[in-house]
């Protein structure tokens, strides 16, 4: 069996609101083990040994029809969490900025995101790797920040998602302690 990290986009957020208790309880009749969610942002550590693809494909089935929304997840192995964490060059607790990465399920996307987030200029951001992009924002200014605005348009909303990296590390830890 494999150990993933499942992202939920935009959920408890915009009239989508998704109990972790009731999520847990949805995914009990899907092929996945060890279900933890963690935090109320829509972040689960669980089992399987279905491919990403086919994890990605059973978990937004499961959204879609236990909660009746047009759900996307950003499906990862723990492994590749635990290395994106090591390999953000920010820091994860910094009075004057927060450090976030913006994980995809389509490179593609990303990589249009990433050019967009240059072009802005004055954004601190750094690549790493086909499925993660690094950022910092200012502290206390994050949704106000020109790149926070730029991720959240509706072209990406299908295909990326946003943690802050302290989440990603408990992420990271939870998916280990399974």
């Amino acid at each position: 069996m494999t150990t993933y990290a499942v992202f939920l986009r935009g959920i408890n957020v915009s009239g989508i609101n998704i109990k972790m208790a009731d999520l847990k309880s949805a995914l009990k009749g899907y092929p996945f083990s060890d279900v933890k969610t963690l935090l109320a942002s829509g972040n689960v550590v669980l089992k399987s040994d279905l491919s990403i693809k086919d994890v990605k494909a059973q978990f937004e089935k499961c959204l879609r029809e236990s909660f009746g929304y047009d759900a996307w997840v950003v499906v990862l192995t723990s492994s590749r969490v635990a290395e994106l964490v090591d390999a953000c060059p920010y820091p994860a607790d910094d009075k004057a900025t927060h450090s976030y990465i913006t994980l995809t399920s389509d490179k593609a996307m990303l990589d249009e995101l990433f050019e967009a987030g240059e072009a802005l200029g004055g954004v601190e951001q750094v690549r790493l790797g086909p499925e993660a992009t690094a950022w910092l924002s200012p502290a206390g200014g994050t949704l106000d920040s020109p790149f926070s605005k730029l991720s959240a348009k509706p072209r990406y909303k299908a295909s990326t998602t946003t943690r802050n990296l302290r989440t990603l590390i408990k992420v990271k830890d939870a998916a280990a302690d399974l």
